[in-house]
């Protein structure tokens, strides 16, 4: 690593300082303070010591993590856009049927509004006067009376019609102001994540490869760890459950991306992030689910980690930030983060929230 006499952890807390400030929009990066070259007065840069490496990846979890909840955001907005624009076609499809209603309404009131005036120059008594057949006089006047029955529901047809053109005008008004506001949110997730993301490069950059190495023999070592304390509960001993034909179907789909690159917002066929992964996986299936993890975790069927089965999700973290699809034998397929690629890993080598089941019914 590139310490000089400050050693790793003032490179690393100057880089991680640089980046406190993410959150603020616009924010620009600082550079770390500049590394001394190695020089007479200058000793040599000496390997960093695991506590410090340890302490690099724990900051390196927390940027990704960062990330990984910035990325679930902006799926979530970039969902409701796509509602939303398919709502908005909705309404302009109405609203255009409306007008050509409205229109063919108008016509007949038209016609219907002439042939009163063209019947309706004499007074009735005139009419019974001058008519050879008073019972043909009677018969026609209950027909006008029909007609103005008739000319009468055309209006209020129209009226209805006028009223509805002007709720659907509201509604597509609506439906566009959130749209607008649901683009400022998914470029306010986008932003964020690329800051996280940039943040844990520069971070990672600090590294010699020999650290980075050992950076990542750490990272595998924590997960072996975490998983190793979850077998030992005993837990797997309990879980029994098959695979459905659906669910099969979805790890099927899940395992041939192994090796594909983790990319935020994916949903495929060339990378994914980790709902991405999942949720077009139960899809191949045959089953839709809600595209975020979050959502996966509010809206499907929860079950008992005991009593899990082969295609069932196991969400992570407690903000729901990440999902993996469990395949079996304690392991579970997912796609990771930024810089890895989807892969198998251990079911315990992450926090657990909880379990969701997509094909409960």
């Amino acid at each position: 690593m590139r310490t000089g006499k400050g050693g790793l952890l003032t490179a690393a807390v100057t880089v991680v300082c640089a980046v406190t400030v993410l959150a603020a929009p616009g924010t620009a990066f600082a550079d770390p303070a500049p590394t001394p070259s190695p020089s007479a007065s200058t000793p040599a840069s000496t390997p960093a010591t695991n506590a410090e490496l340890e302490a690099v990846r724990k900051k390196l979890d927390g940027l990704y993590r960062a990330a990984a909840v910035a990325t679930e955001e902006y799926n979530a907005a970039e969902e409701k856009a796509k509602k939303q624009s398919a709502e908005i076609v909705r309404l302009a499809k109405r609203i255009v049927k409306g007008k050509e209603k409205l229109e063919e309404l108008k016509d007949r009131a038209g016609a219907a509004a002439a042939a009163q005036y063209r019947g309706g120059g004499l007074p009735p008594e005139a009419h019974l006067m001058l008519s050879d057949d008073p019972q043909e006089f009677l018969d026609g006047t209950d027909r006008v009376r029909q007609g103005q029955h008739a000319t009468k529901g055309l209006l209020a047809e129209m009226t209805r019609t006028q009223e509805d053109l002007e709720q659907y005008a509201k509604d597509a008004e609506a439906q566009w102001r959130k749209l607008e506001a649901g683009r400022k949110a998914k470029a306010k997730a986008q932003k964020k994540i690329e800051k996280q993301i940039a943040a844990a490069e520069k971070l990672e950059a600090t590294l010699e490869k020999e650290e980075r190495e050992r950076l990542a023999r750490l990272e595998e070592q924590a997960a072996e760890q975490a998983q190793s304390a979850w077998l030992n509960s005993g837990v797997l001993d309990d879980i029994k459950g098959e695979a459905t034909a659906q669910g099969r179907k979805a790890i099927a789909y899940a395992t041939a991306q192994i090796g594909k690159p983790y990319q935020w917002g994916a949903e495929g066929p060339k990378a994914y992030d980790c709902s991405g992964l999942t949720s077009q996986a139960w899809l191949s299936a045959g089953t839709g689910i809600p595209r975020t993890s979050q959502e996966q975790w509010k809206r499907l069927k929860r079950v008992d980690i005991r009593d899990m089965r082969p295609g069932d999700l196991i969400i992570y973290f407690d903000d729901a930030s990440h999902v993996g699809m469990y395949v079996g034998d304690g392991a579970v397929v997912h796609a990771p983060r930024p810089g890895r690629t989807v892969t198998i890993a251990g079911a315990g080598s992450m926090p657990m929230l909880g379990v969701v089941r997509p094909d409960a019914g």
